[in-house]
């Protein structure tokens, strides 16, 4: 069964004995009320109007007796008023015999008749001729008459409290009824809630609380073991599958990646043994390779300067190349030294006044700054974490390509720095040529050259030195397009929150 029909029927039972918990209640409060209103509404008003006929009846007797004795008619009032209430009273008793009873009913009869008689045989002779024939044996009668009437009326007084108590016996035994029936009532609907409680937890609760065990294993890394699915609802089910086949998918996926693993640690092996190899080309590439280049180019320079016009004009030129590629050379060999040491140092970073890798870079360009009337300006510049020789070669790349690809105009560099974002965006401003937008990505790029190397000198490697030593810092660089009075390049080095340190 399902989660929903399971609750559906689960209030189904509580809400039928709930039904016949109020039905039964209200059938034995129906039984009270019915009682009740025989008791208040009929029995009672009946006793009220015995009483009231007793009274009415004694009235009269009074009333006759005492006009007898003086021949007063003031004596007649209470024997007039009497009558009335005995006719408001037997019709008060006539309209409640259906409640009171067959016998309450003969006993009205008997009253009626025993009051009849006193009126005939009595009451109405004495009150025609007050003084006239009377004797002893007419006073006799008299009384007797209305003896017997007065032991109807007991008669009728103890008709009436018999059913006023068997009334109360009923309503006292219906009361009883509906505070038995409410606890019944109770008693069910509690054992009803008790028992769907006790079903929904072995049905829901305790299915969900093993599946809940079964999964917090699972995320506690125990993937191996498949999953205990626990018995329930289809939904409880269902999701217990779906995990034991999510714990199935996350061993195949713990499986690749372990594979991986093991192939990233083959390739990092790999990647360091080819590291240590390149490490031992860049010695013999700084050693070995150039010494046999600097004597090559020292015999050649040697040529030049010693038989220089005692030689054809052609062996003239043709010793001009061998010195110029042999300068070329070296120079590339040492851009591509520098370009592999970026990132391969193993000191720990430390924090940099980029005011001062700006004046080593100042320093190293000192003779072409000259030479070309430059100007190079900085703002007050940061202080960041990384290496003071890379940042001095990042700004000393920069400021170099500003002043050789300058326009008609002297050389101008700007340095600016702004902080934005939690990093410092430092830009490098120039008057110079500029840049075509359409080369931004291109001129990053090692050994890409946009001009001739007869119209600029250079290996192709600054720019691409400069990216490389910016994104080891955890920075980026990029080409300003829309600067259009030369070139501008920005970069990003992370800002630094501690307090600055000294460096050494």
């Amino acid at each position: 069964m399902s989660v929903g029909g399971l609750l559906a029927a689960t209030i189904g039972v509580l809400l039928t004995l709930a039904v016949i918990g109020i039905g039964l209640a209200l059938f034995a409060n129906g039984a009270v009320e019915r009682n009740r209103g025989v008791l208040l509404d009929q029995v009672g008003p009946a006793r009220r109007a015995a009483l009231t006929l007793e009274s009415a009846l004694v009235n009269q007797e009074t009333g006759v007796r005492g006009y007898v004795i003086t021949a007063d008619a003031s004596f007649l009032a209470p024997y007039r008023d009497g009558l009335r209430s005995e006719a408001s009273a037997l019709a008060t008793l006539r309209a409640n015999e259906h409640a009171t009873g067959a016998g309450v009913a003969a006993e009205l009869a008997m009253v009626q008749a025993a009051s009849q008689a006193w009126e005939h045989s009595y009451a109405v002779p004495s009150l025609a001729s007050p003084t006239t024939h009377r004797g002893v044996a007419i006073d006799l009668e008299g009384k007797r008459l209305f003896d017997a009437l007065r032991v109807s009326l007991t008669r009728l007084q103890g008709a009436l409290e018999a059913k006023d108590s068997q009334t109360r016996d009923k309503l006292e035994g219906a009361s009883a009824n509906l505070q038995l029936l409410l606890v019944v009532a109770g008693i069910l609907i509690l054992g009803g809630v008790l028992g769907t409680g006790y079903l929904l937890r072995q049905t829901i609760t305790r299915p969900l609380a093993r599946l809940g065990a079964e999964a917090r294993r699972v995320a506690g890394g125990e993937f191996s073991r498949p999953l205990r699915v626990a018995s329930g609802p289809r939904e409880i089910t269902a999701v217990g599958v779906e995990i034991d086949a999510m714990r199935e998918r996350i061993v195949e996926e713990l499986a690749s990646v372990e594979a991986a693993r093991v192939r990233v640690e083959e390739q990092a092996r790999e990647l360091r043994r080819s590291n240590a190899e390149l490490e031992q080309f860049a010695y013999v590439a700084s050693h070995d390779l150039q010494e046999p280049l600097r004597k090559i180019a020292s015999f050649c320079q040697a040529l030049q300067t010693r038989y220089r016009g005692q030689l054809d004009e052609r062996a003239d030129q043709y010793i001009d190349f061998a010195v110029d590629g042999a300068k070329r050379m070296q120079t590339l060999i040492n851009d591509l030294l520098a370009f592999s040491r970026v990132g391969r140092s193993d000191g720990e970073q430390k924090q940099v006044d980029l005011n001062e890798a700006f004046a080593d870079a100042q320093a190293a360009l000192a003779g072409i700054l000259e030479s070309s009337g430059a100007t190079v300006a900085a703002e007050e510049l940061p202080t960041v974490r990384g290496d003071r020789t890379q940042l001095a070669s990042l700004f000393q790349n920069l400021i170099a390509n500003s002043v050789k690809f300058h326009g008609a105009e002297a050389p101008y560099v700007r340095i600016v720095a702004e902080r934005a974002q939690g990093e410092w965006e430092i830009s490098c401003l120039d008057n110079g040529i500029g840049i075509d937008p359409e080369y931004a990505e291109r001129i990053f790029l090692i050994f890409q050259r946009l001009h001739s190397r007869e119209t600029y000198e250079g290996t192709g490697i600054g720019l691409a030195l400069c990216r490389k030593i910016v994104e080891y810092h955890g920075g980026r660089i990029w080409l300003d397009t829309s600067y259009t009075e030369g070139a501008c390049f920005h970069f990003t080095l992370p800002t630094v929150e501690s307090p600055k340190e000294t460096t050494t």
